[in-house]
Formats: C-alpha cells, structure tokens, sequence
C-alpha cells in the first residue's frame, strides 16, 4: 500500500482537536480509576525484556500554540482530550502536560518570547557568539517570566486535578538544542571548529539550568509524574527525562558524541536515565544515540503522514532488538498503513510503543487487537 504524503497545509499532523472541558465537569474519579486499570499492563511490559504496548495520542493543536498562554484555556482542552481519549482502546493513558513553547531555558538568558497570532511563541537568539553567551549573567529559570508562567501553570493544574491526574513535566529540550536558541546560526556551527572549548562550556551551562529547573517540577508535581514526558507515552512506573534533540541531525555522529553526549548523560543520572527524541529520519545516527548512558526510550516517526522524511524500519529492528530499549513509534495514518507499519517492526527481541492516531473509537480497536495479534502471532482475534 503507497502511504499519503505528508500533509503541509494542516496545523499539526499528529493533533485531534477535542472540545473543551471545564474542570468542574470533569471526572477526575473516574480519570483515575482508568489509570490505575491500565497500570499492571504497562509494569510488566517496563520489567520485560520485549513486547508490545499501544498508546493512541491526543494532542490538542490549540495547546501546543497560542493557547499556552492561558492556562485554564489549555487545562480544559487537554481534559477534554482525556476524557475524550478514555474511547479508545489503548494500554497506557494520556497526560496532562504544562505546555508553554521550547525556549523554557534560554529565558535564563534574558530573551523573553515573542508571540504571532496564533503561533506557539518562539525565541530569537540574542547572541553573536557562543562566548558572548557565556558571558551573560544568567538567572534561574524559576525567576524569568517563562519559568515563573510554567511553575504556575503547573500549580494551577494540581490545584484543579488534585493531583489525582498523570502530568509531565514541561518540554524538556536537549541541551544542544537549547544553546542553537541562543546563538546566531552560522556563528553558533562555527563554534564546533573554532571554539569547541567554550561550546562546551555553554552545553555544560544549560545542562546545570535544565537539571535545576526539571528538579524544581518534579519536586511540584510529585506522584503525579510521568516519564519521559512531552511526545513520548508516559507513565508513573516508567523511567527517563524526555528530550527534544532535533538539531542533532546537523552534527556527525562524531561530533554528537562529543559535544552533545555528556551533557545528555548528565541530566539522565539525575532523573533515572534519558529518552531521545529527533523528528526526521535520524536511523544513521542509531550507533551514536545508543552511547547515551542508561537510555530508556528512543523514539521517532515511521510514516509519511507523520513526518516527511520518517524513518525506515530495519536500522530500528537491527539496532534496538534485545537492548530493553523502548522504542516509540508514532505512526500517523489510516489502520492498514498502521498495521503494516507494525509488521515491519515485529522483530524478536524488540519492545515497542506503537502510537497511533486513528479517528474513531472503532477503527483504534479494530487496530488494537490487530497489533496485539500481530506479536502474539494470530490473527489478532484472540486477543
């Protein structure tokens, strides 16, 4: 079957609008209880050695754009989403997640978003070089007018859920990516020829800014975190700091061990090791991403619907199978692309997340039980 393209002229390819709910008509009891259902399932597949678990995504587009701006708009828009997501068959939950843009740390920086109608709100990098950058006296990310909007959306959504509903912390971006906000583009690439020594020092900054900040939310959020975070399947039980780590695909794999691995590796030793996340096609950087100390997830997109350039599936088969490695799968597509997708990557020894975004409730259990079947080796009917 040839898959569709990938679709420019939509907002979010992987977003499912859902109508708002207000909090007080909002089953958090209920919520809760569907949670606690799914749990045994996603422990044992945490303790196992492979396996298959499904997750159906509900990412409301308004959310991860000018919505953030609002928490109590983007807290009742992700309950509806919850609400709307218990339908769908599925082994582990949605989360609430206190979205507000990728520039979290850079505000330690002085920069401040800026914001287009309807946009998610973007950063513009105010240094010229790298060692300018260093050269700024920083400040803790709790005391700028980004980290100050994320504790408090965080407990604005406590105080409302009680702390009874799954939460994330907010998108963790990856020290790399973080510093490419920071520095004028050429400038900032240069930086890896000419001042290797004060990149480093930059990434080593941003690390230390980043293990406090998450600290500080996850000391917030408590028993209601979930891990990795952001775009990965998440749950209680599982382990791993999620990071966004695009700009990872403009480095060799040399040079991504080098500067961007330590840095990584620090963070992940404080919050039970590391997820990796690349949009793109990123499966000849697989050997350099596994280097990563204690890696808990791996994820990426596998259809053309989901990405225009995702990934193919044998370098995930070959590289990933009897590492205990999670691999997260985003799969954006109709039920046949889903479960060809799926067959591709039935592989012994593999333990995936298969994240589907399927319309109806009926089409999501129709592919529930295929996938099921598909690592149980039936036609999906015994399940």
């Amino acid at each position: 079957m040839k898959e569709n393209s990938f679709n420019y002229h939509i907002v979010d390819s992987q977003g499912t609008w859902a109508e708002p709910v207000e909090i007080s008509k909002f089953d958090i009891e209920a919520y809760a209880d569907y949670e606690v259902s799914l749990s045994e399932r996603v422990k044992a597949f945490r303790k196992a050695g492979e396996g298959v678990l499904v997750h159906r995504r509900f990412r409301v587009p308004e959310v991860y754009a000018g919505g953030c701006k609002d928490m109590e708009r983007s807290l009742s828009l992700q309950l509806g989403a919850l609400r709307e997501s218990m339908k769908f068959d599925m082994d582990i939950p949605n989360f609430l997640e206190p979205w507000y843009g990728i520039g979290t740390i850079a505000g330690a920086f002085g920069i401040d978003y800026f914001w287009d109608n309807g946009n998610a709100p973007a950063v513009k990098a105010p240094f010229a070089t790298v060692g300018d950058a260093i050269n700024y006296n920083v400040q803790p990310v709790d005391k700028t007018s980004i980290g100050k909007h994320t504790i408090e959306m965080i407990e604005y959504f406590l105080d409302k859920t009680g702390g009874r509903v799954p939460m994330s912390l907010t998108d963790t971006q990856s020290p790399y990516n973080i510093a490419s906000y920071l520095v004028e583009t050429n400038s900032f690439y240069m930086a890896l020829y000419d001042s290797p020594g004060k990149l480093q020092k930059l990434l080593s900054l941003i690390t230390e800014l980043s293990v406090d900040f998450n600290k500080k939310q996850a000391g917030l959020i408590g028993d209601a975190l979930v891990w990795p975070g952001h775009g990965f399947a998440s749950h209680r039980s599982f382990m791993g700091i999620g990071m966004s780590d695009d700009n990872m695909i403009m480095l060799s794999p040399e040079d991504y061990i080098k500067f961007e691995i330590p840095h990584i590796n620090r963070l992940g030793e404080q919050f039970g090791g590391a997820a990796f996340h690349s949009c793109g096609n990123w499966s000849l950087k697989i050997d350099a991403v596994k280097r990563i100390k204690n890696l808990k997830f791996v994820d990426g997109a596998f259809t053309h619907e989901t990405d225009p350039d995702p990934n193919p599936a044998g370098p995930f088969n070959s590289g990933f199978a009897n590492t205990g490695i999670i691999l997260n799968v985003r799969m954006v597509g109709n039920a046949e692309t889903v479960v060809d997708k799926v067959k591709e990557l039935r592989n012994p020894g593999m333990k995936c997340i298969f994240v589907t975004y399927l319309k109806t409730p009926e089409e999501q259990r129709k592919v529930y039980k295929k996938i099921h079947g598909i690592y149980l080796e039936t036609d999906g009917n015994e399940h």
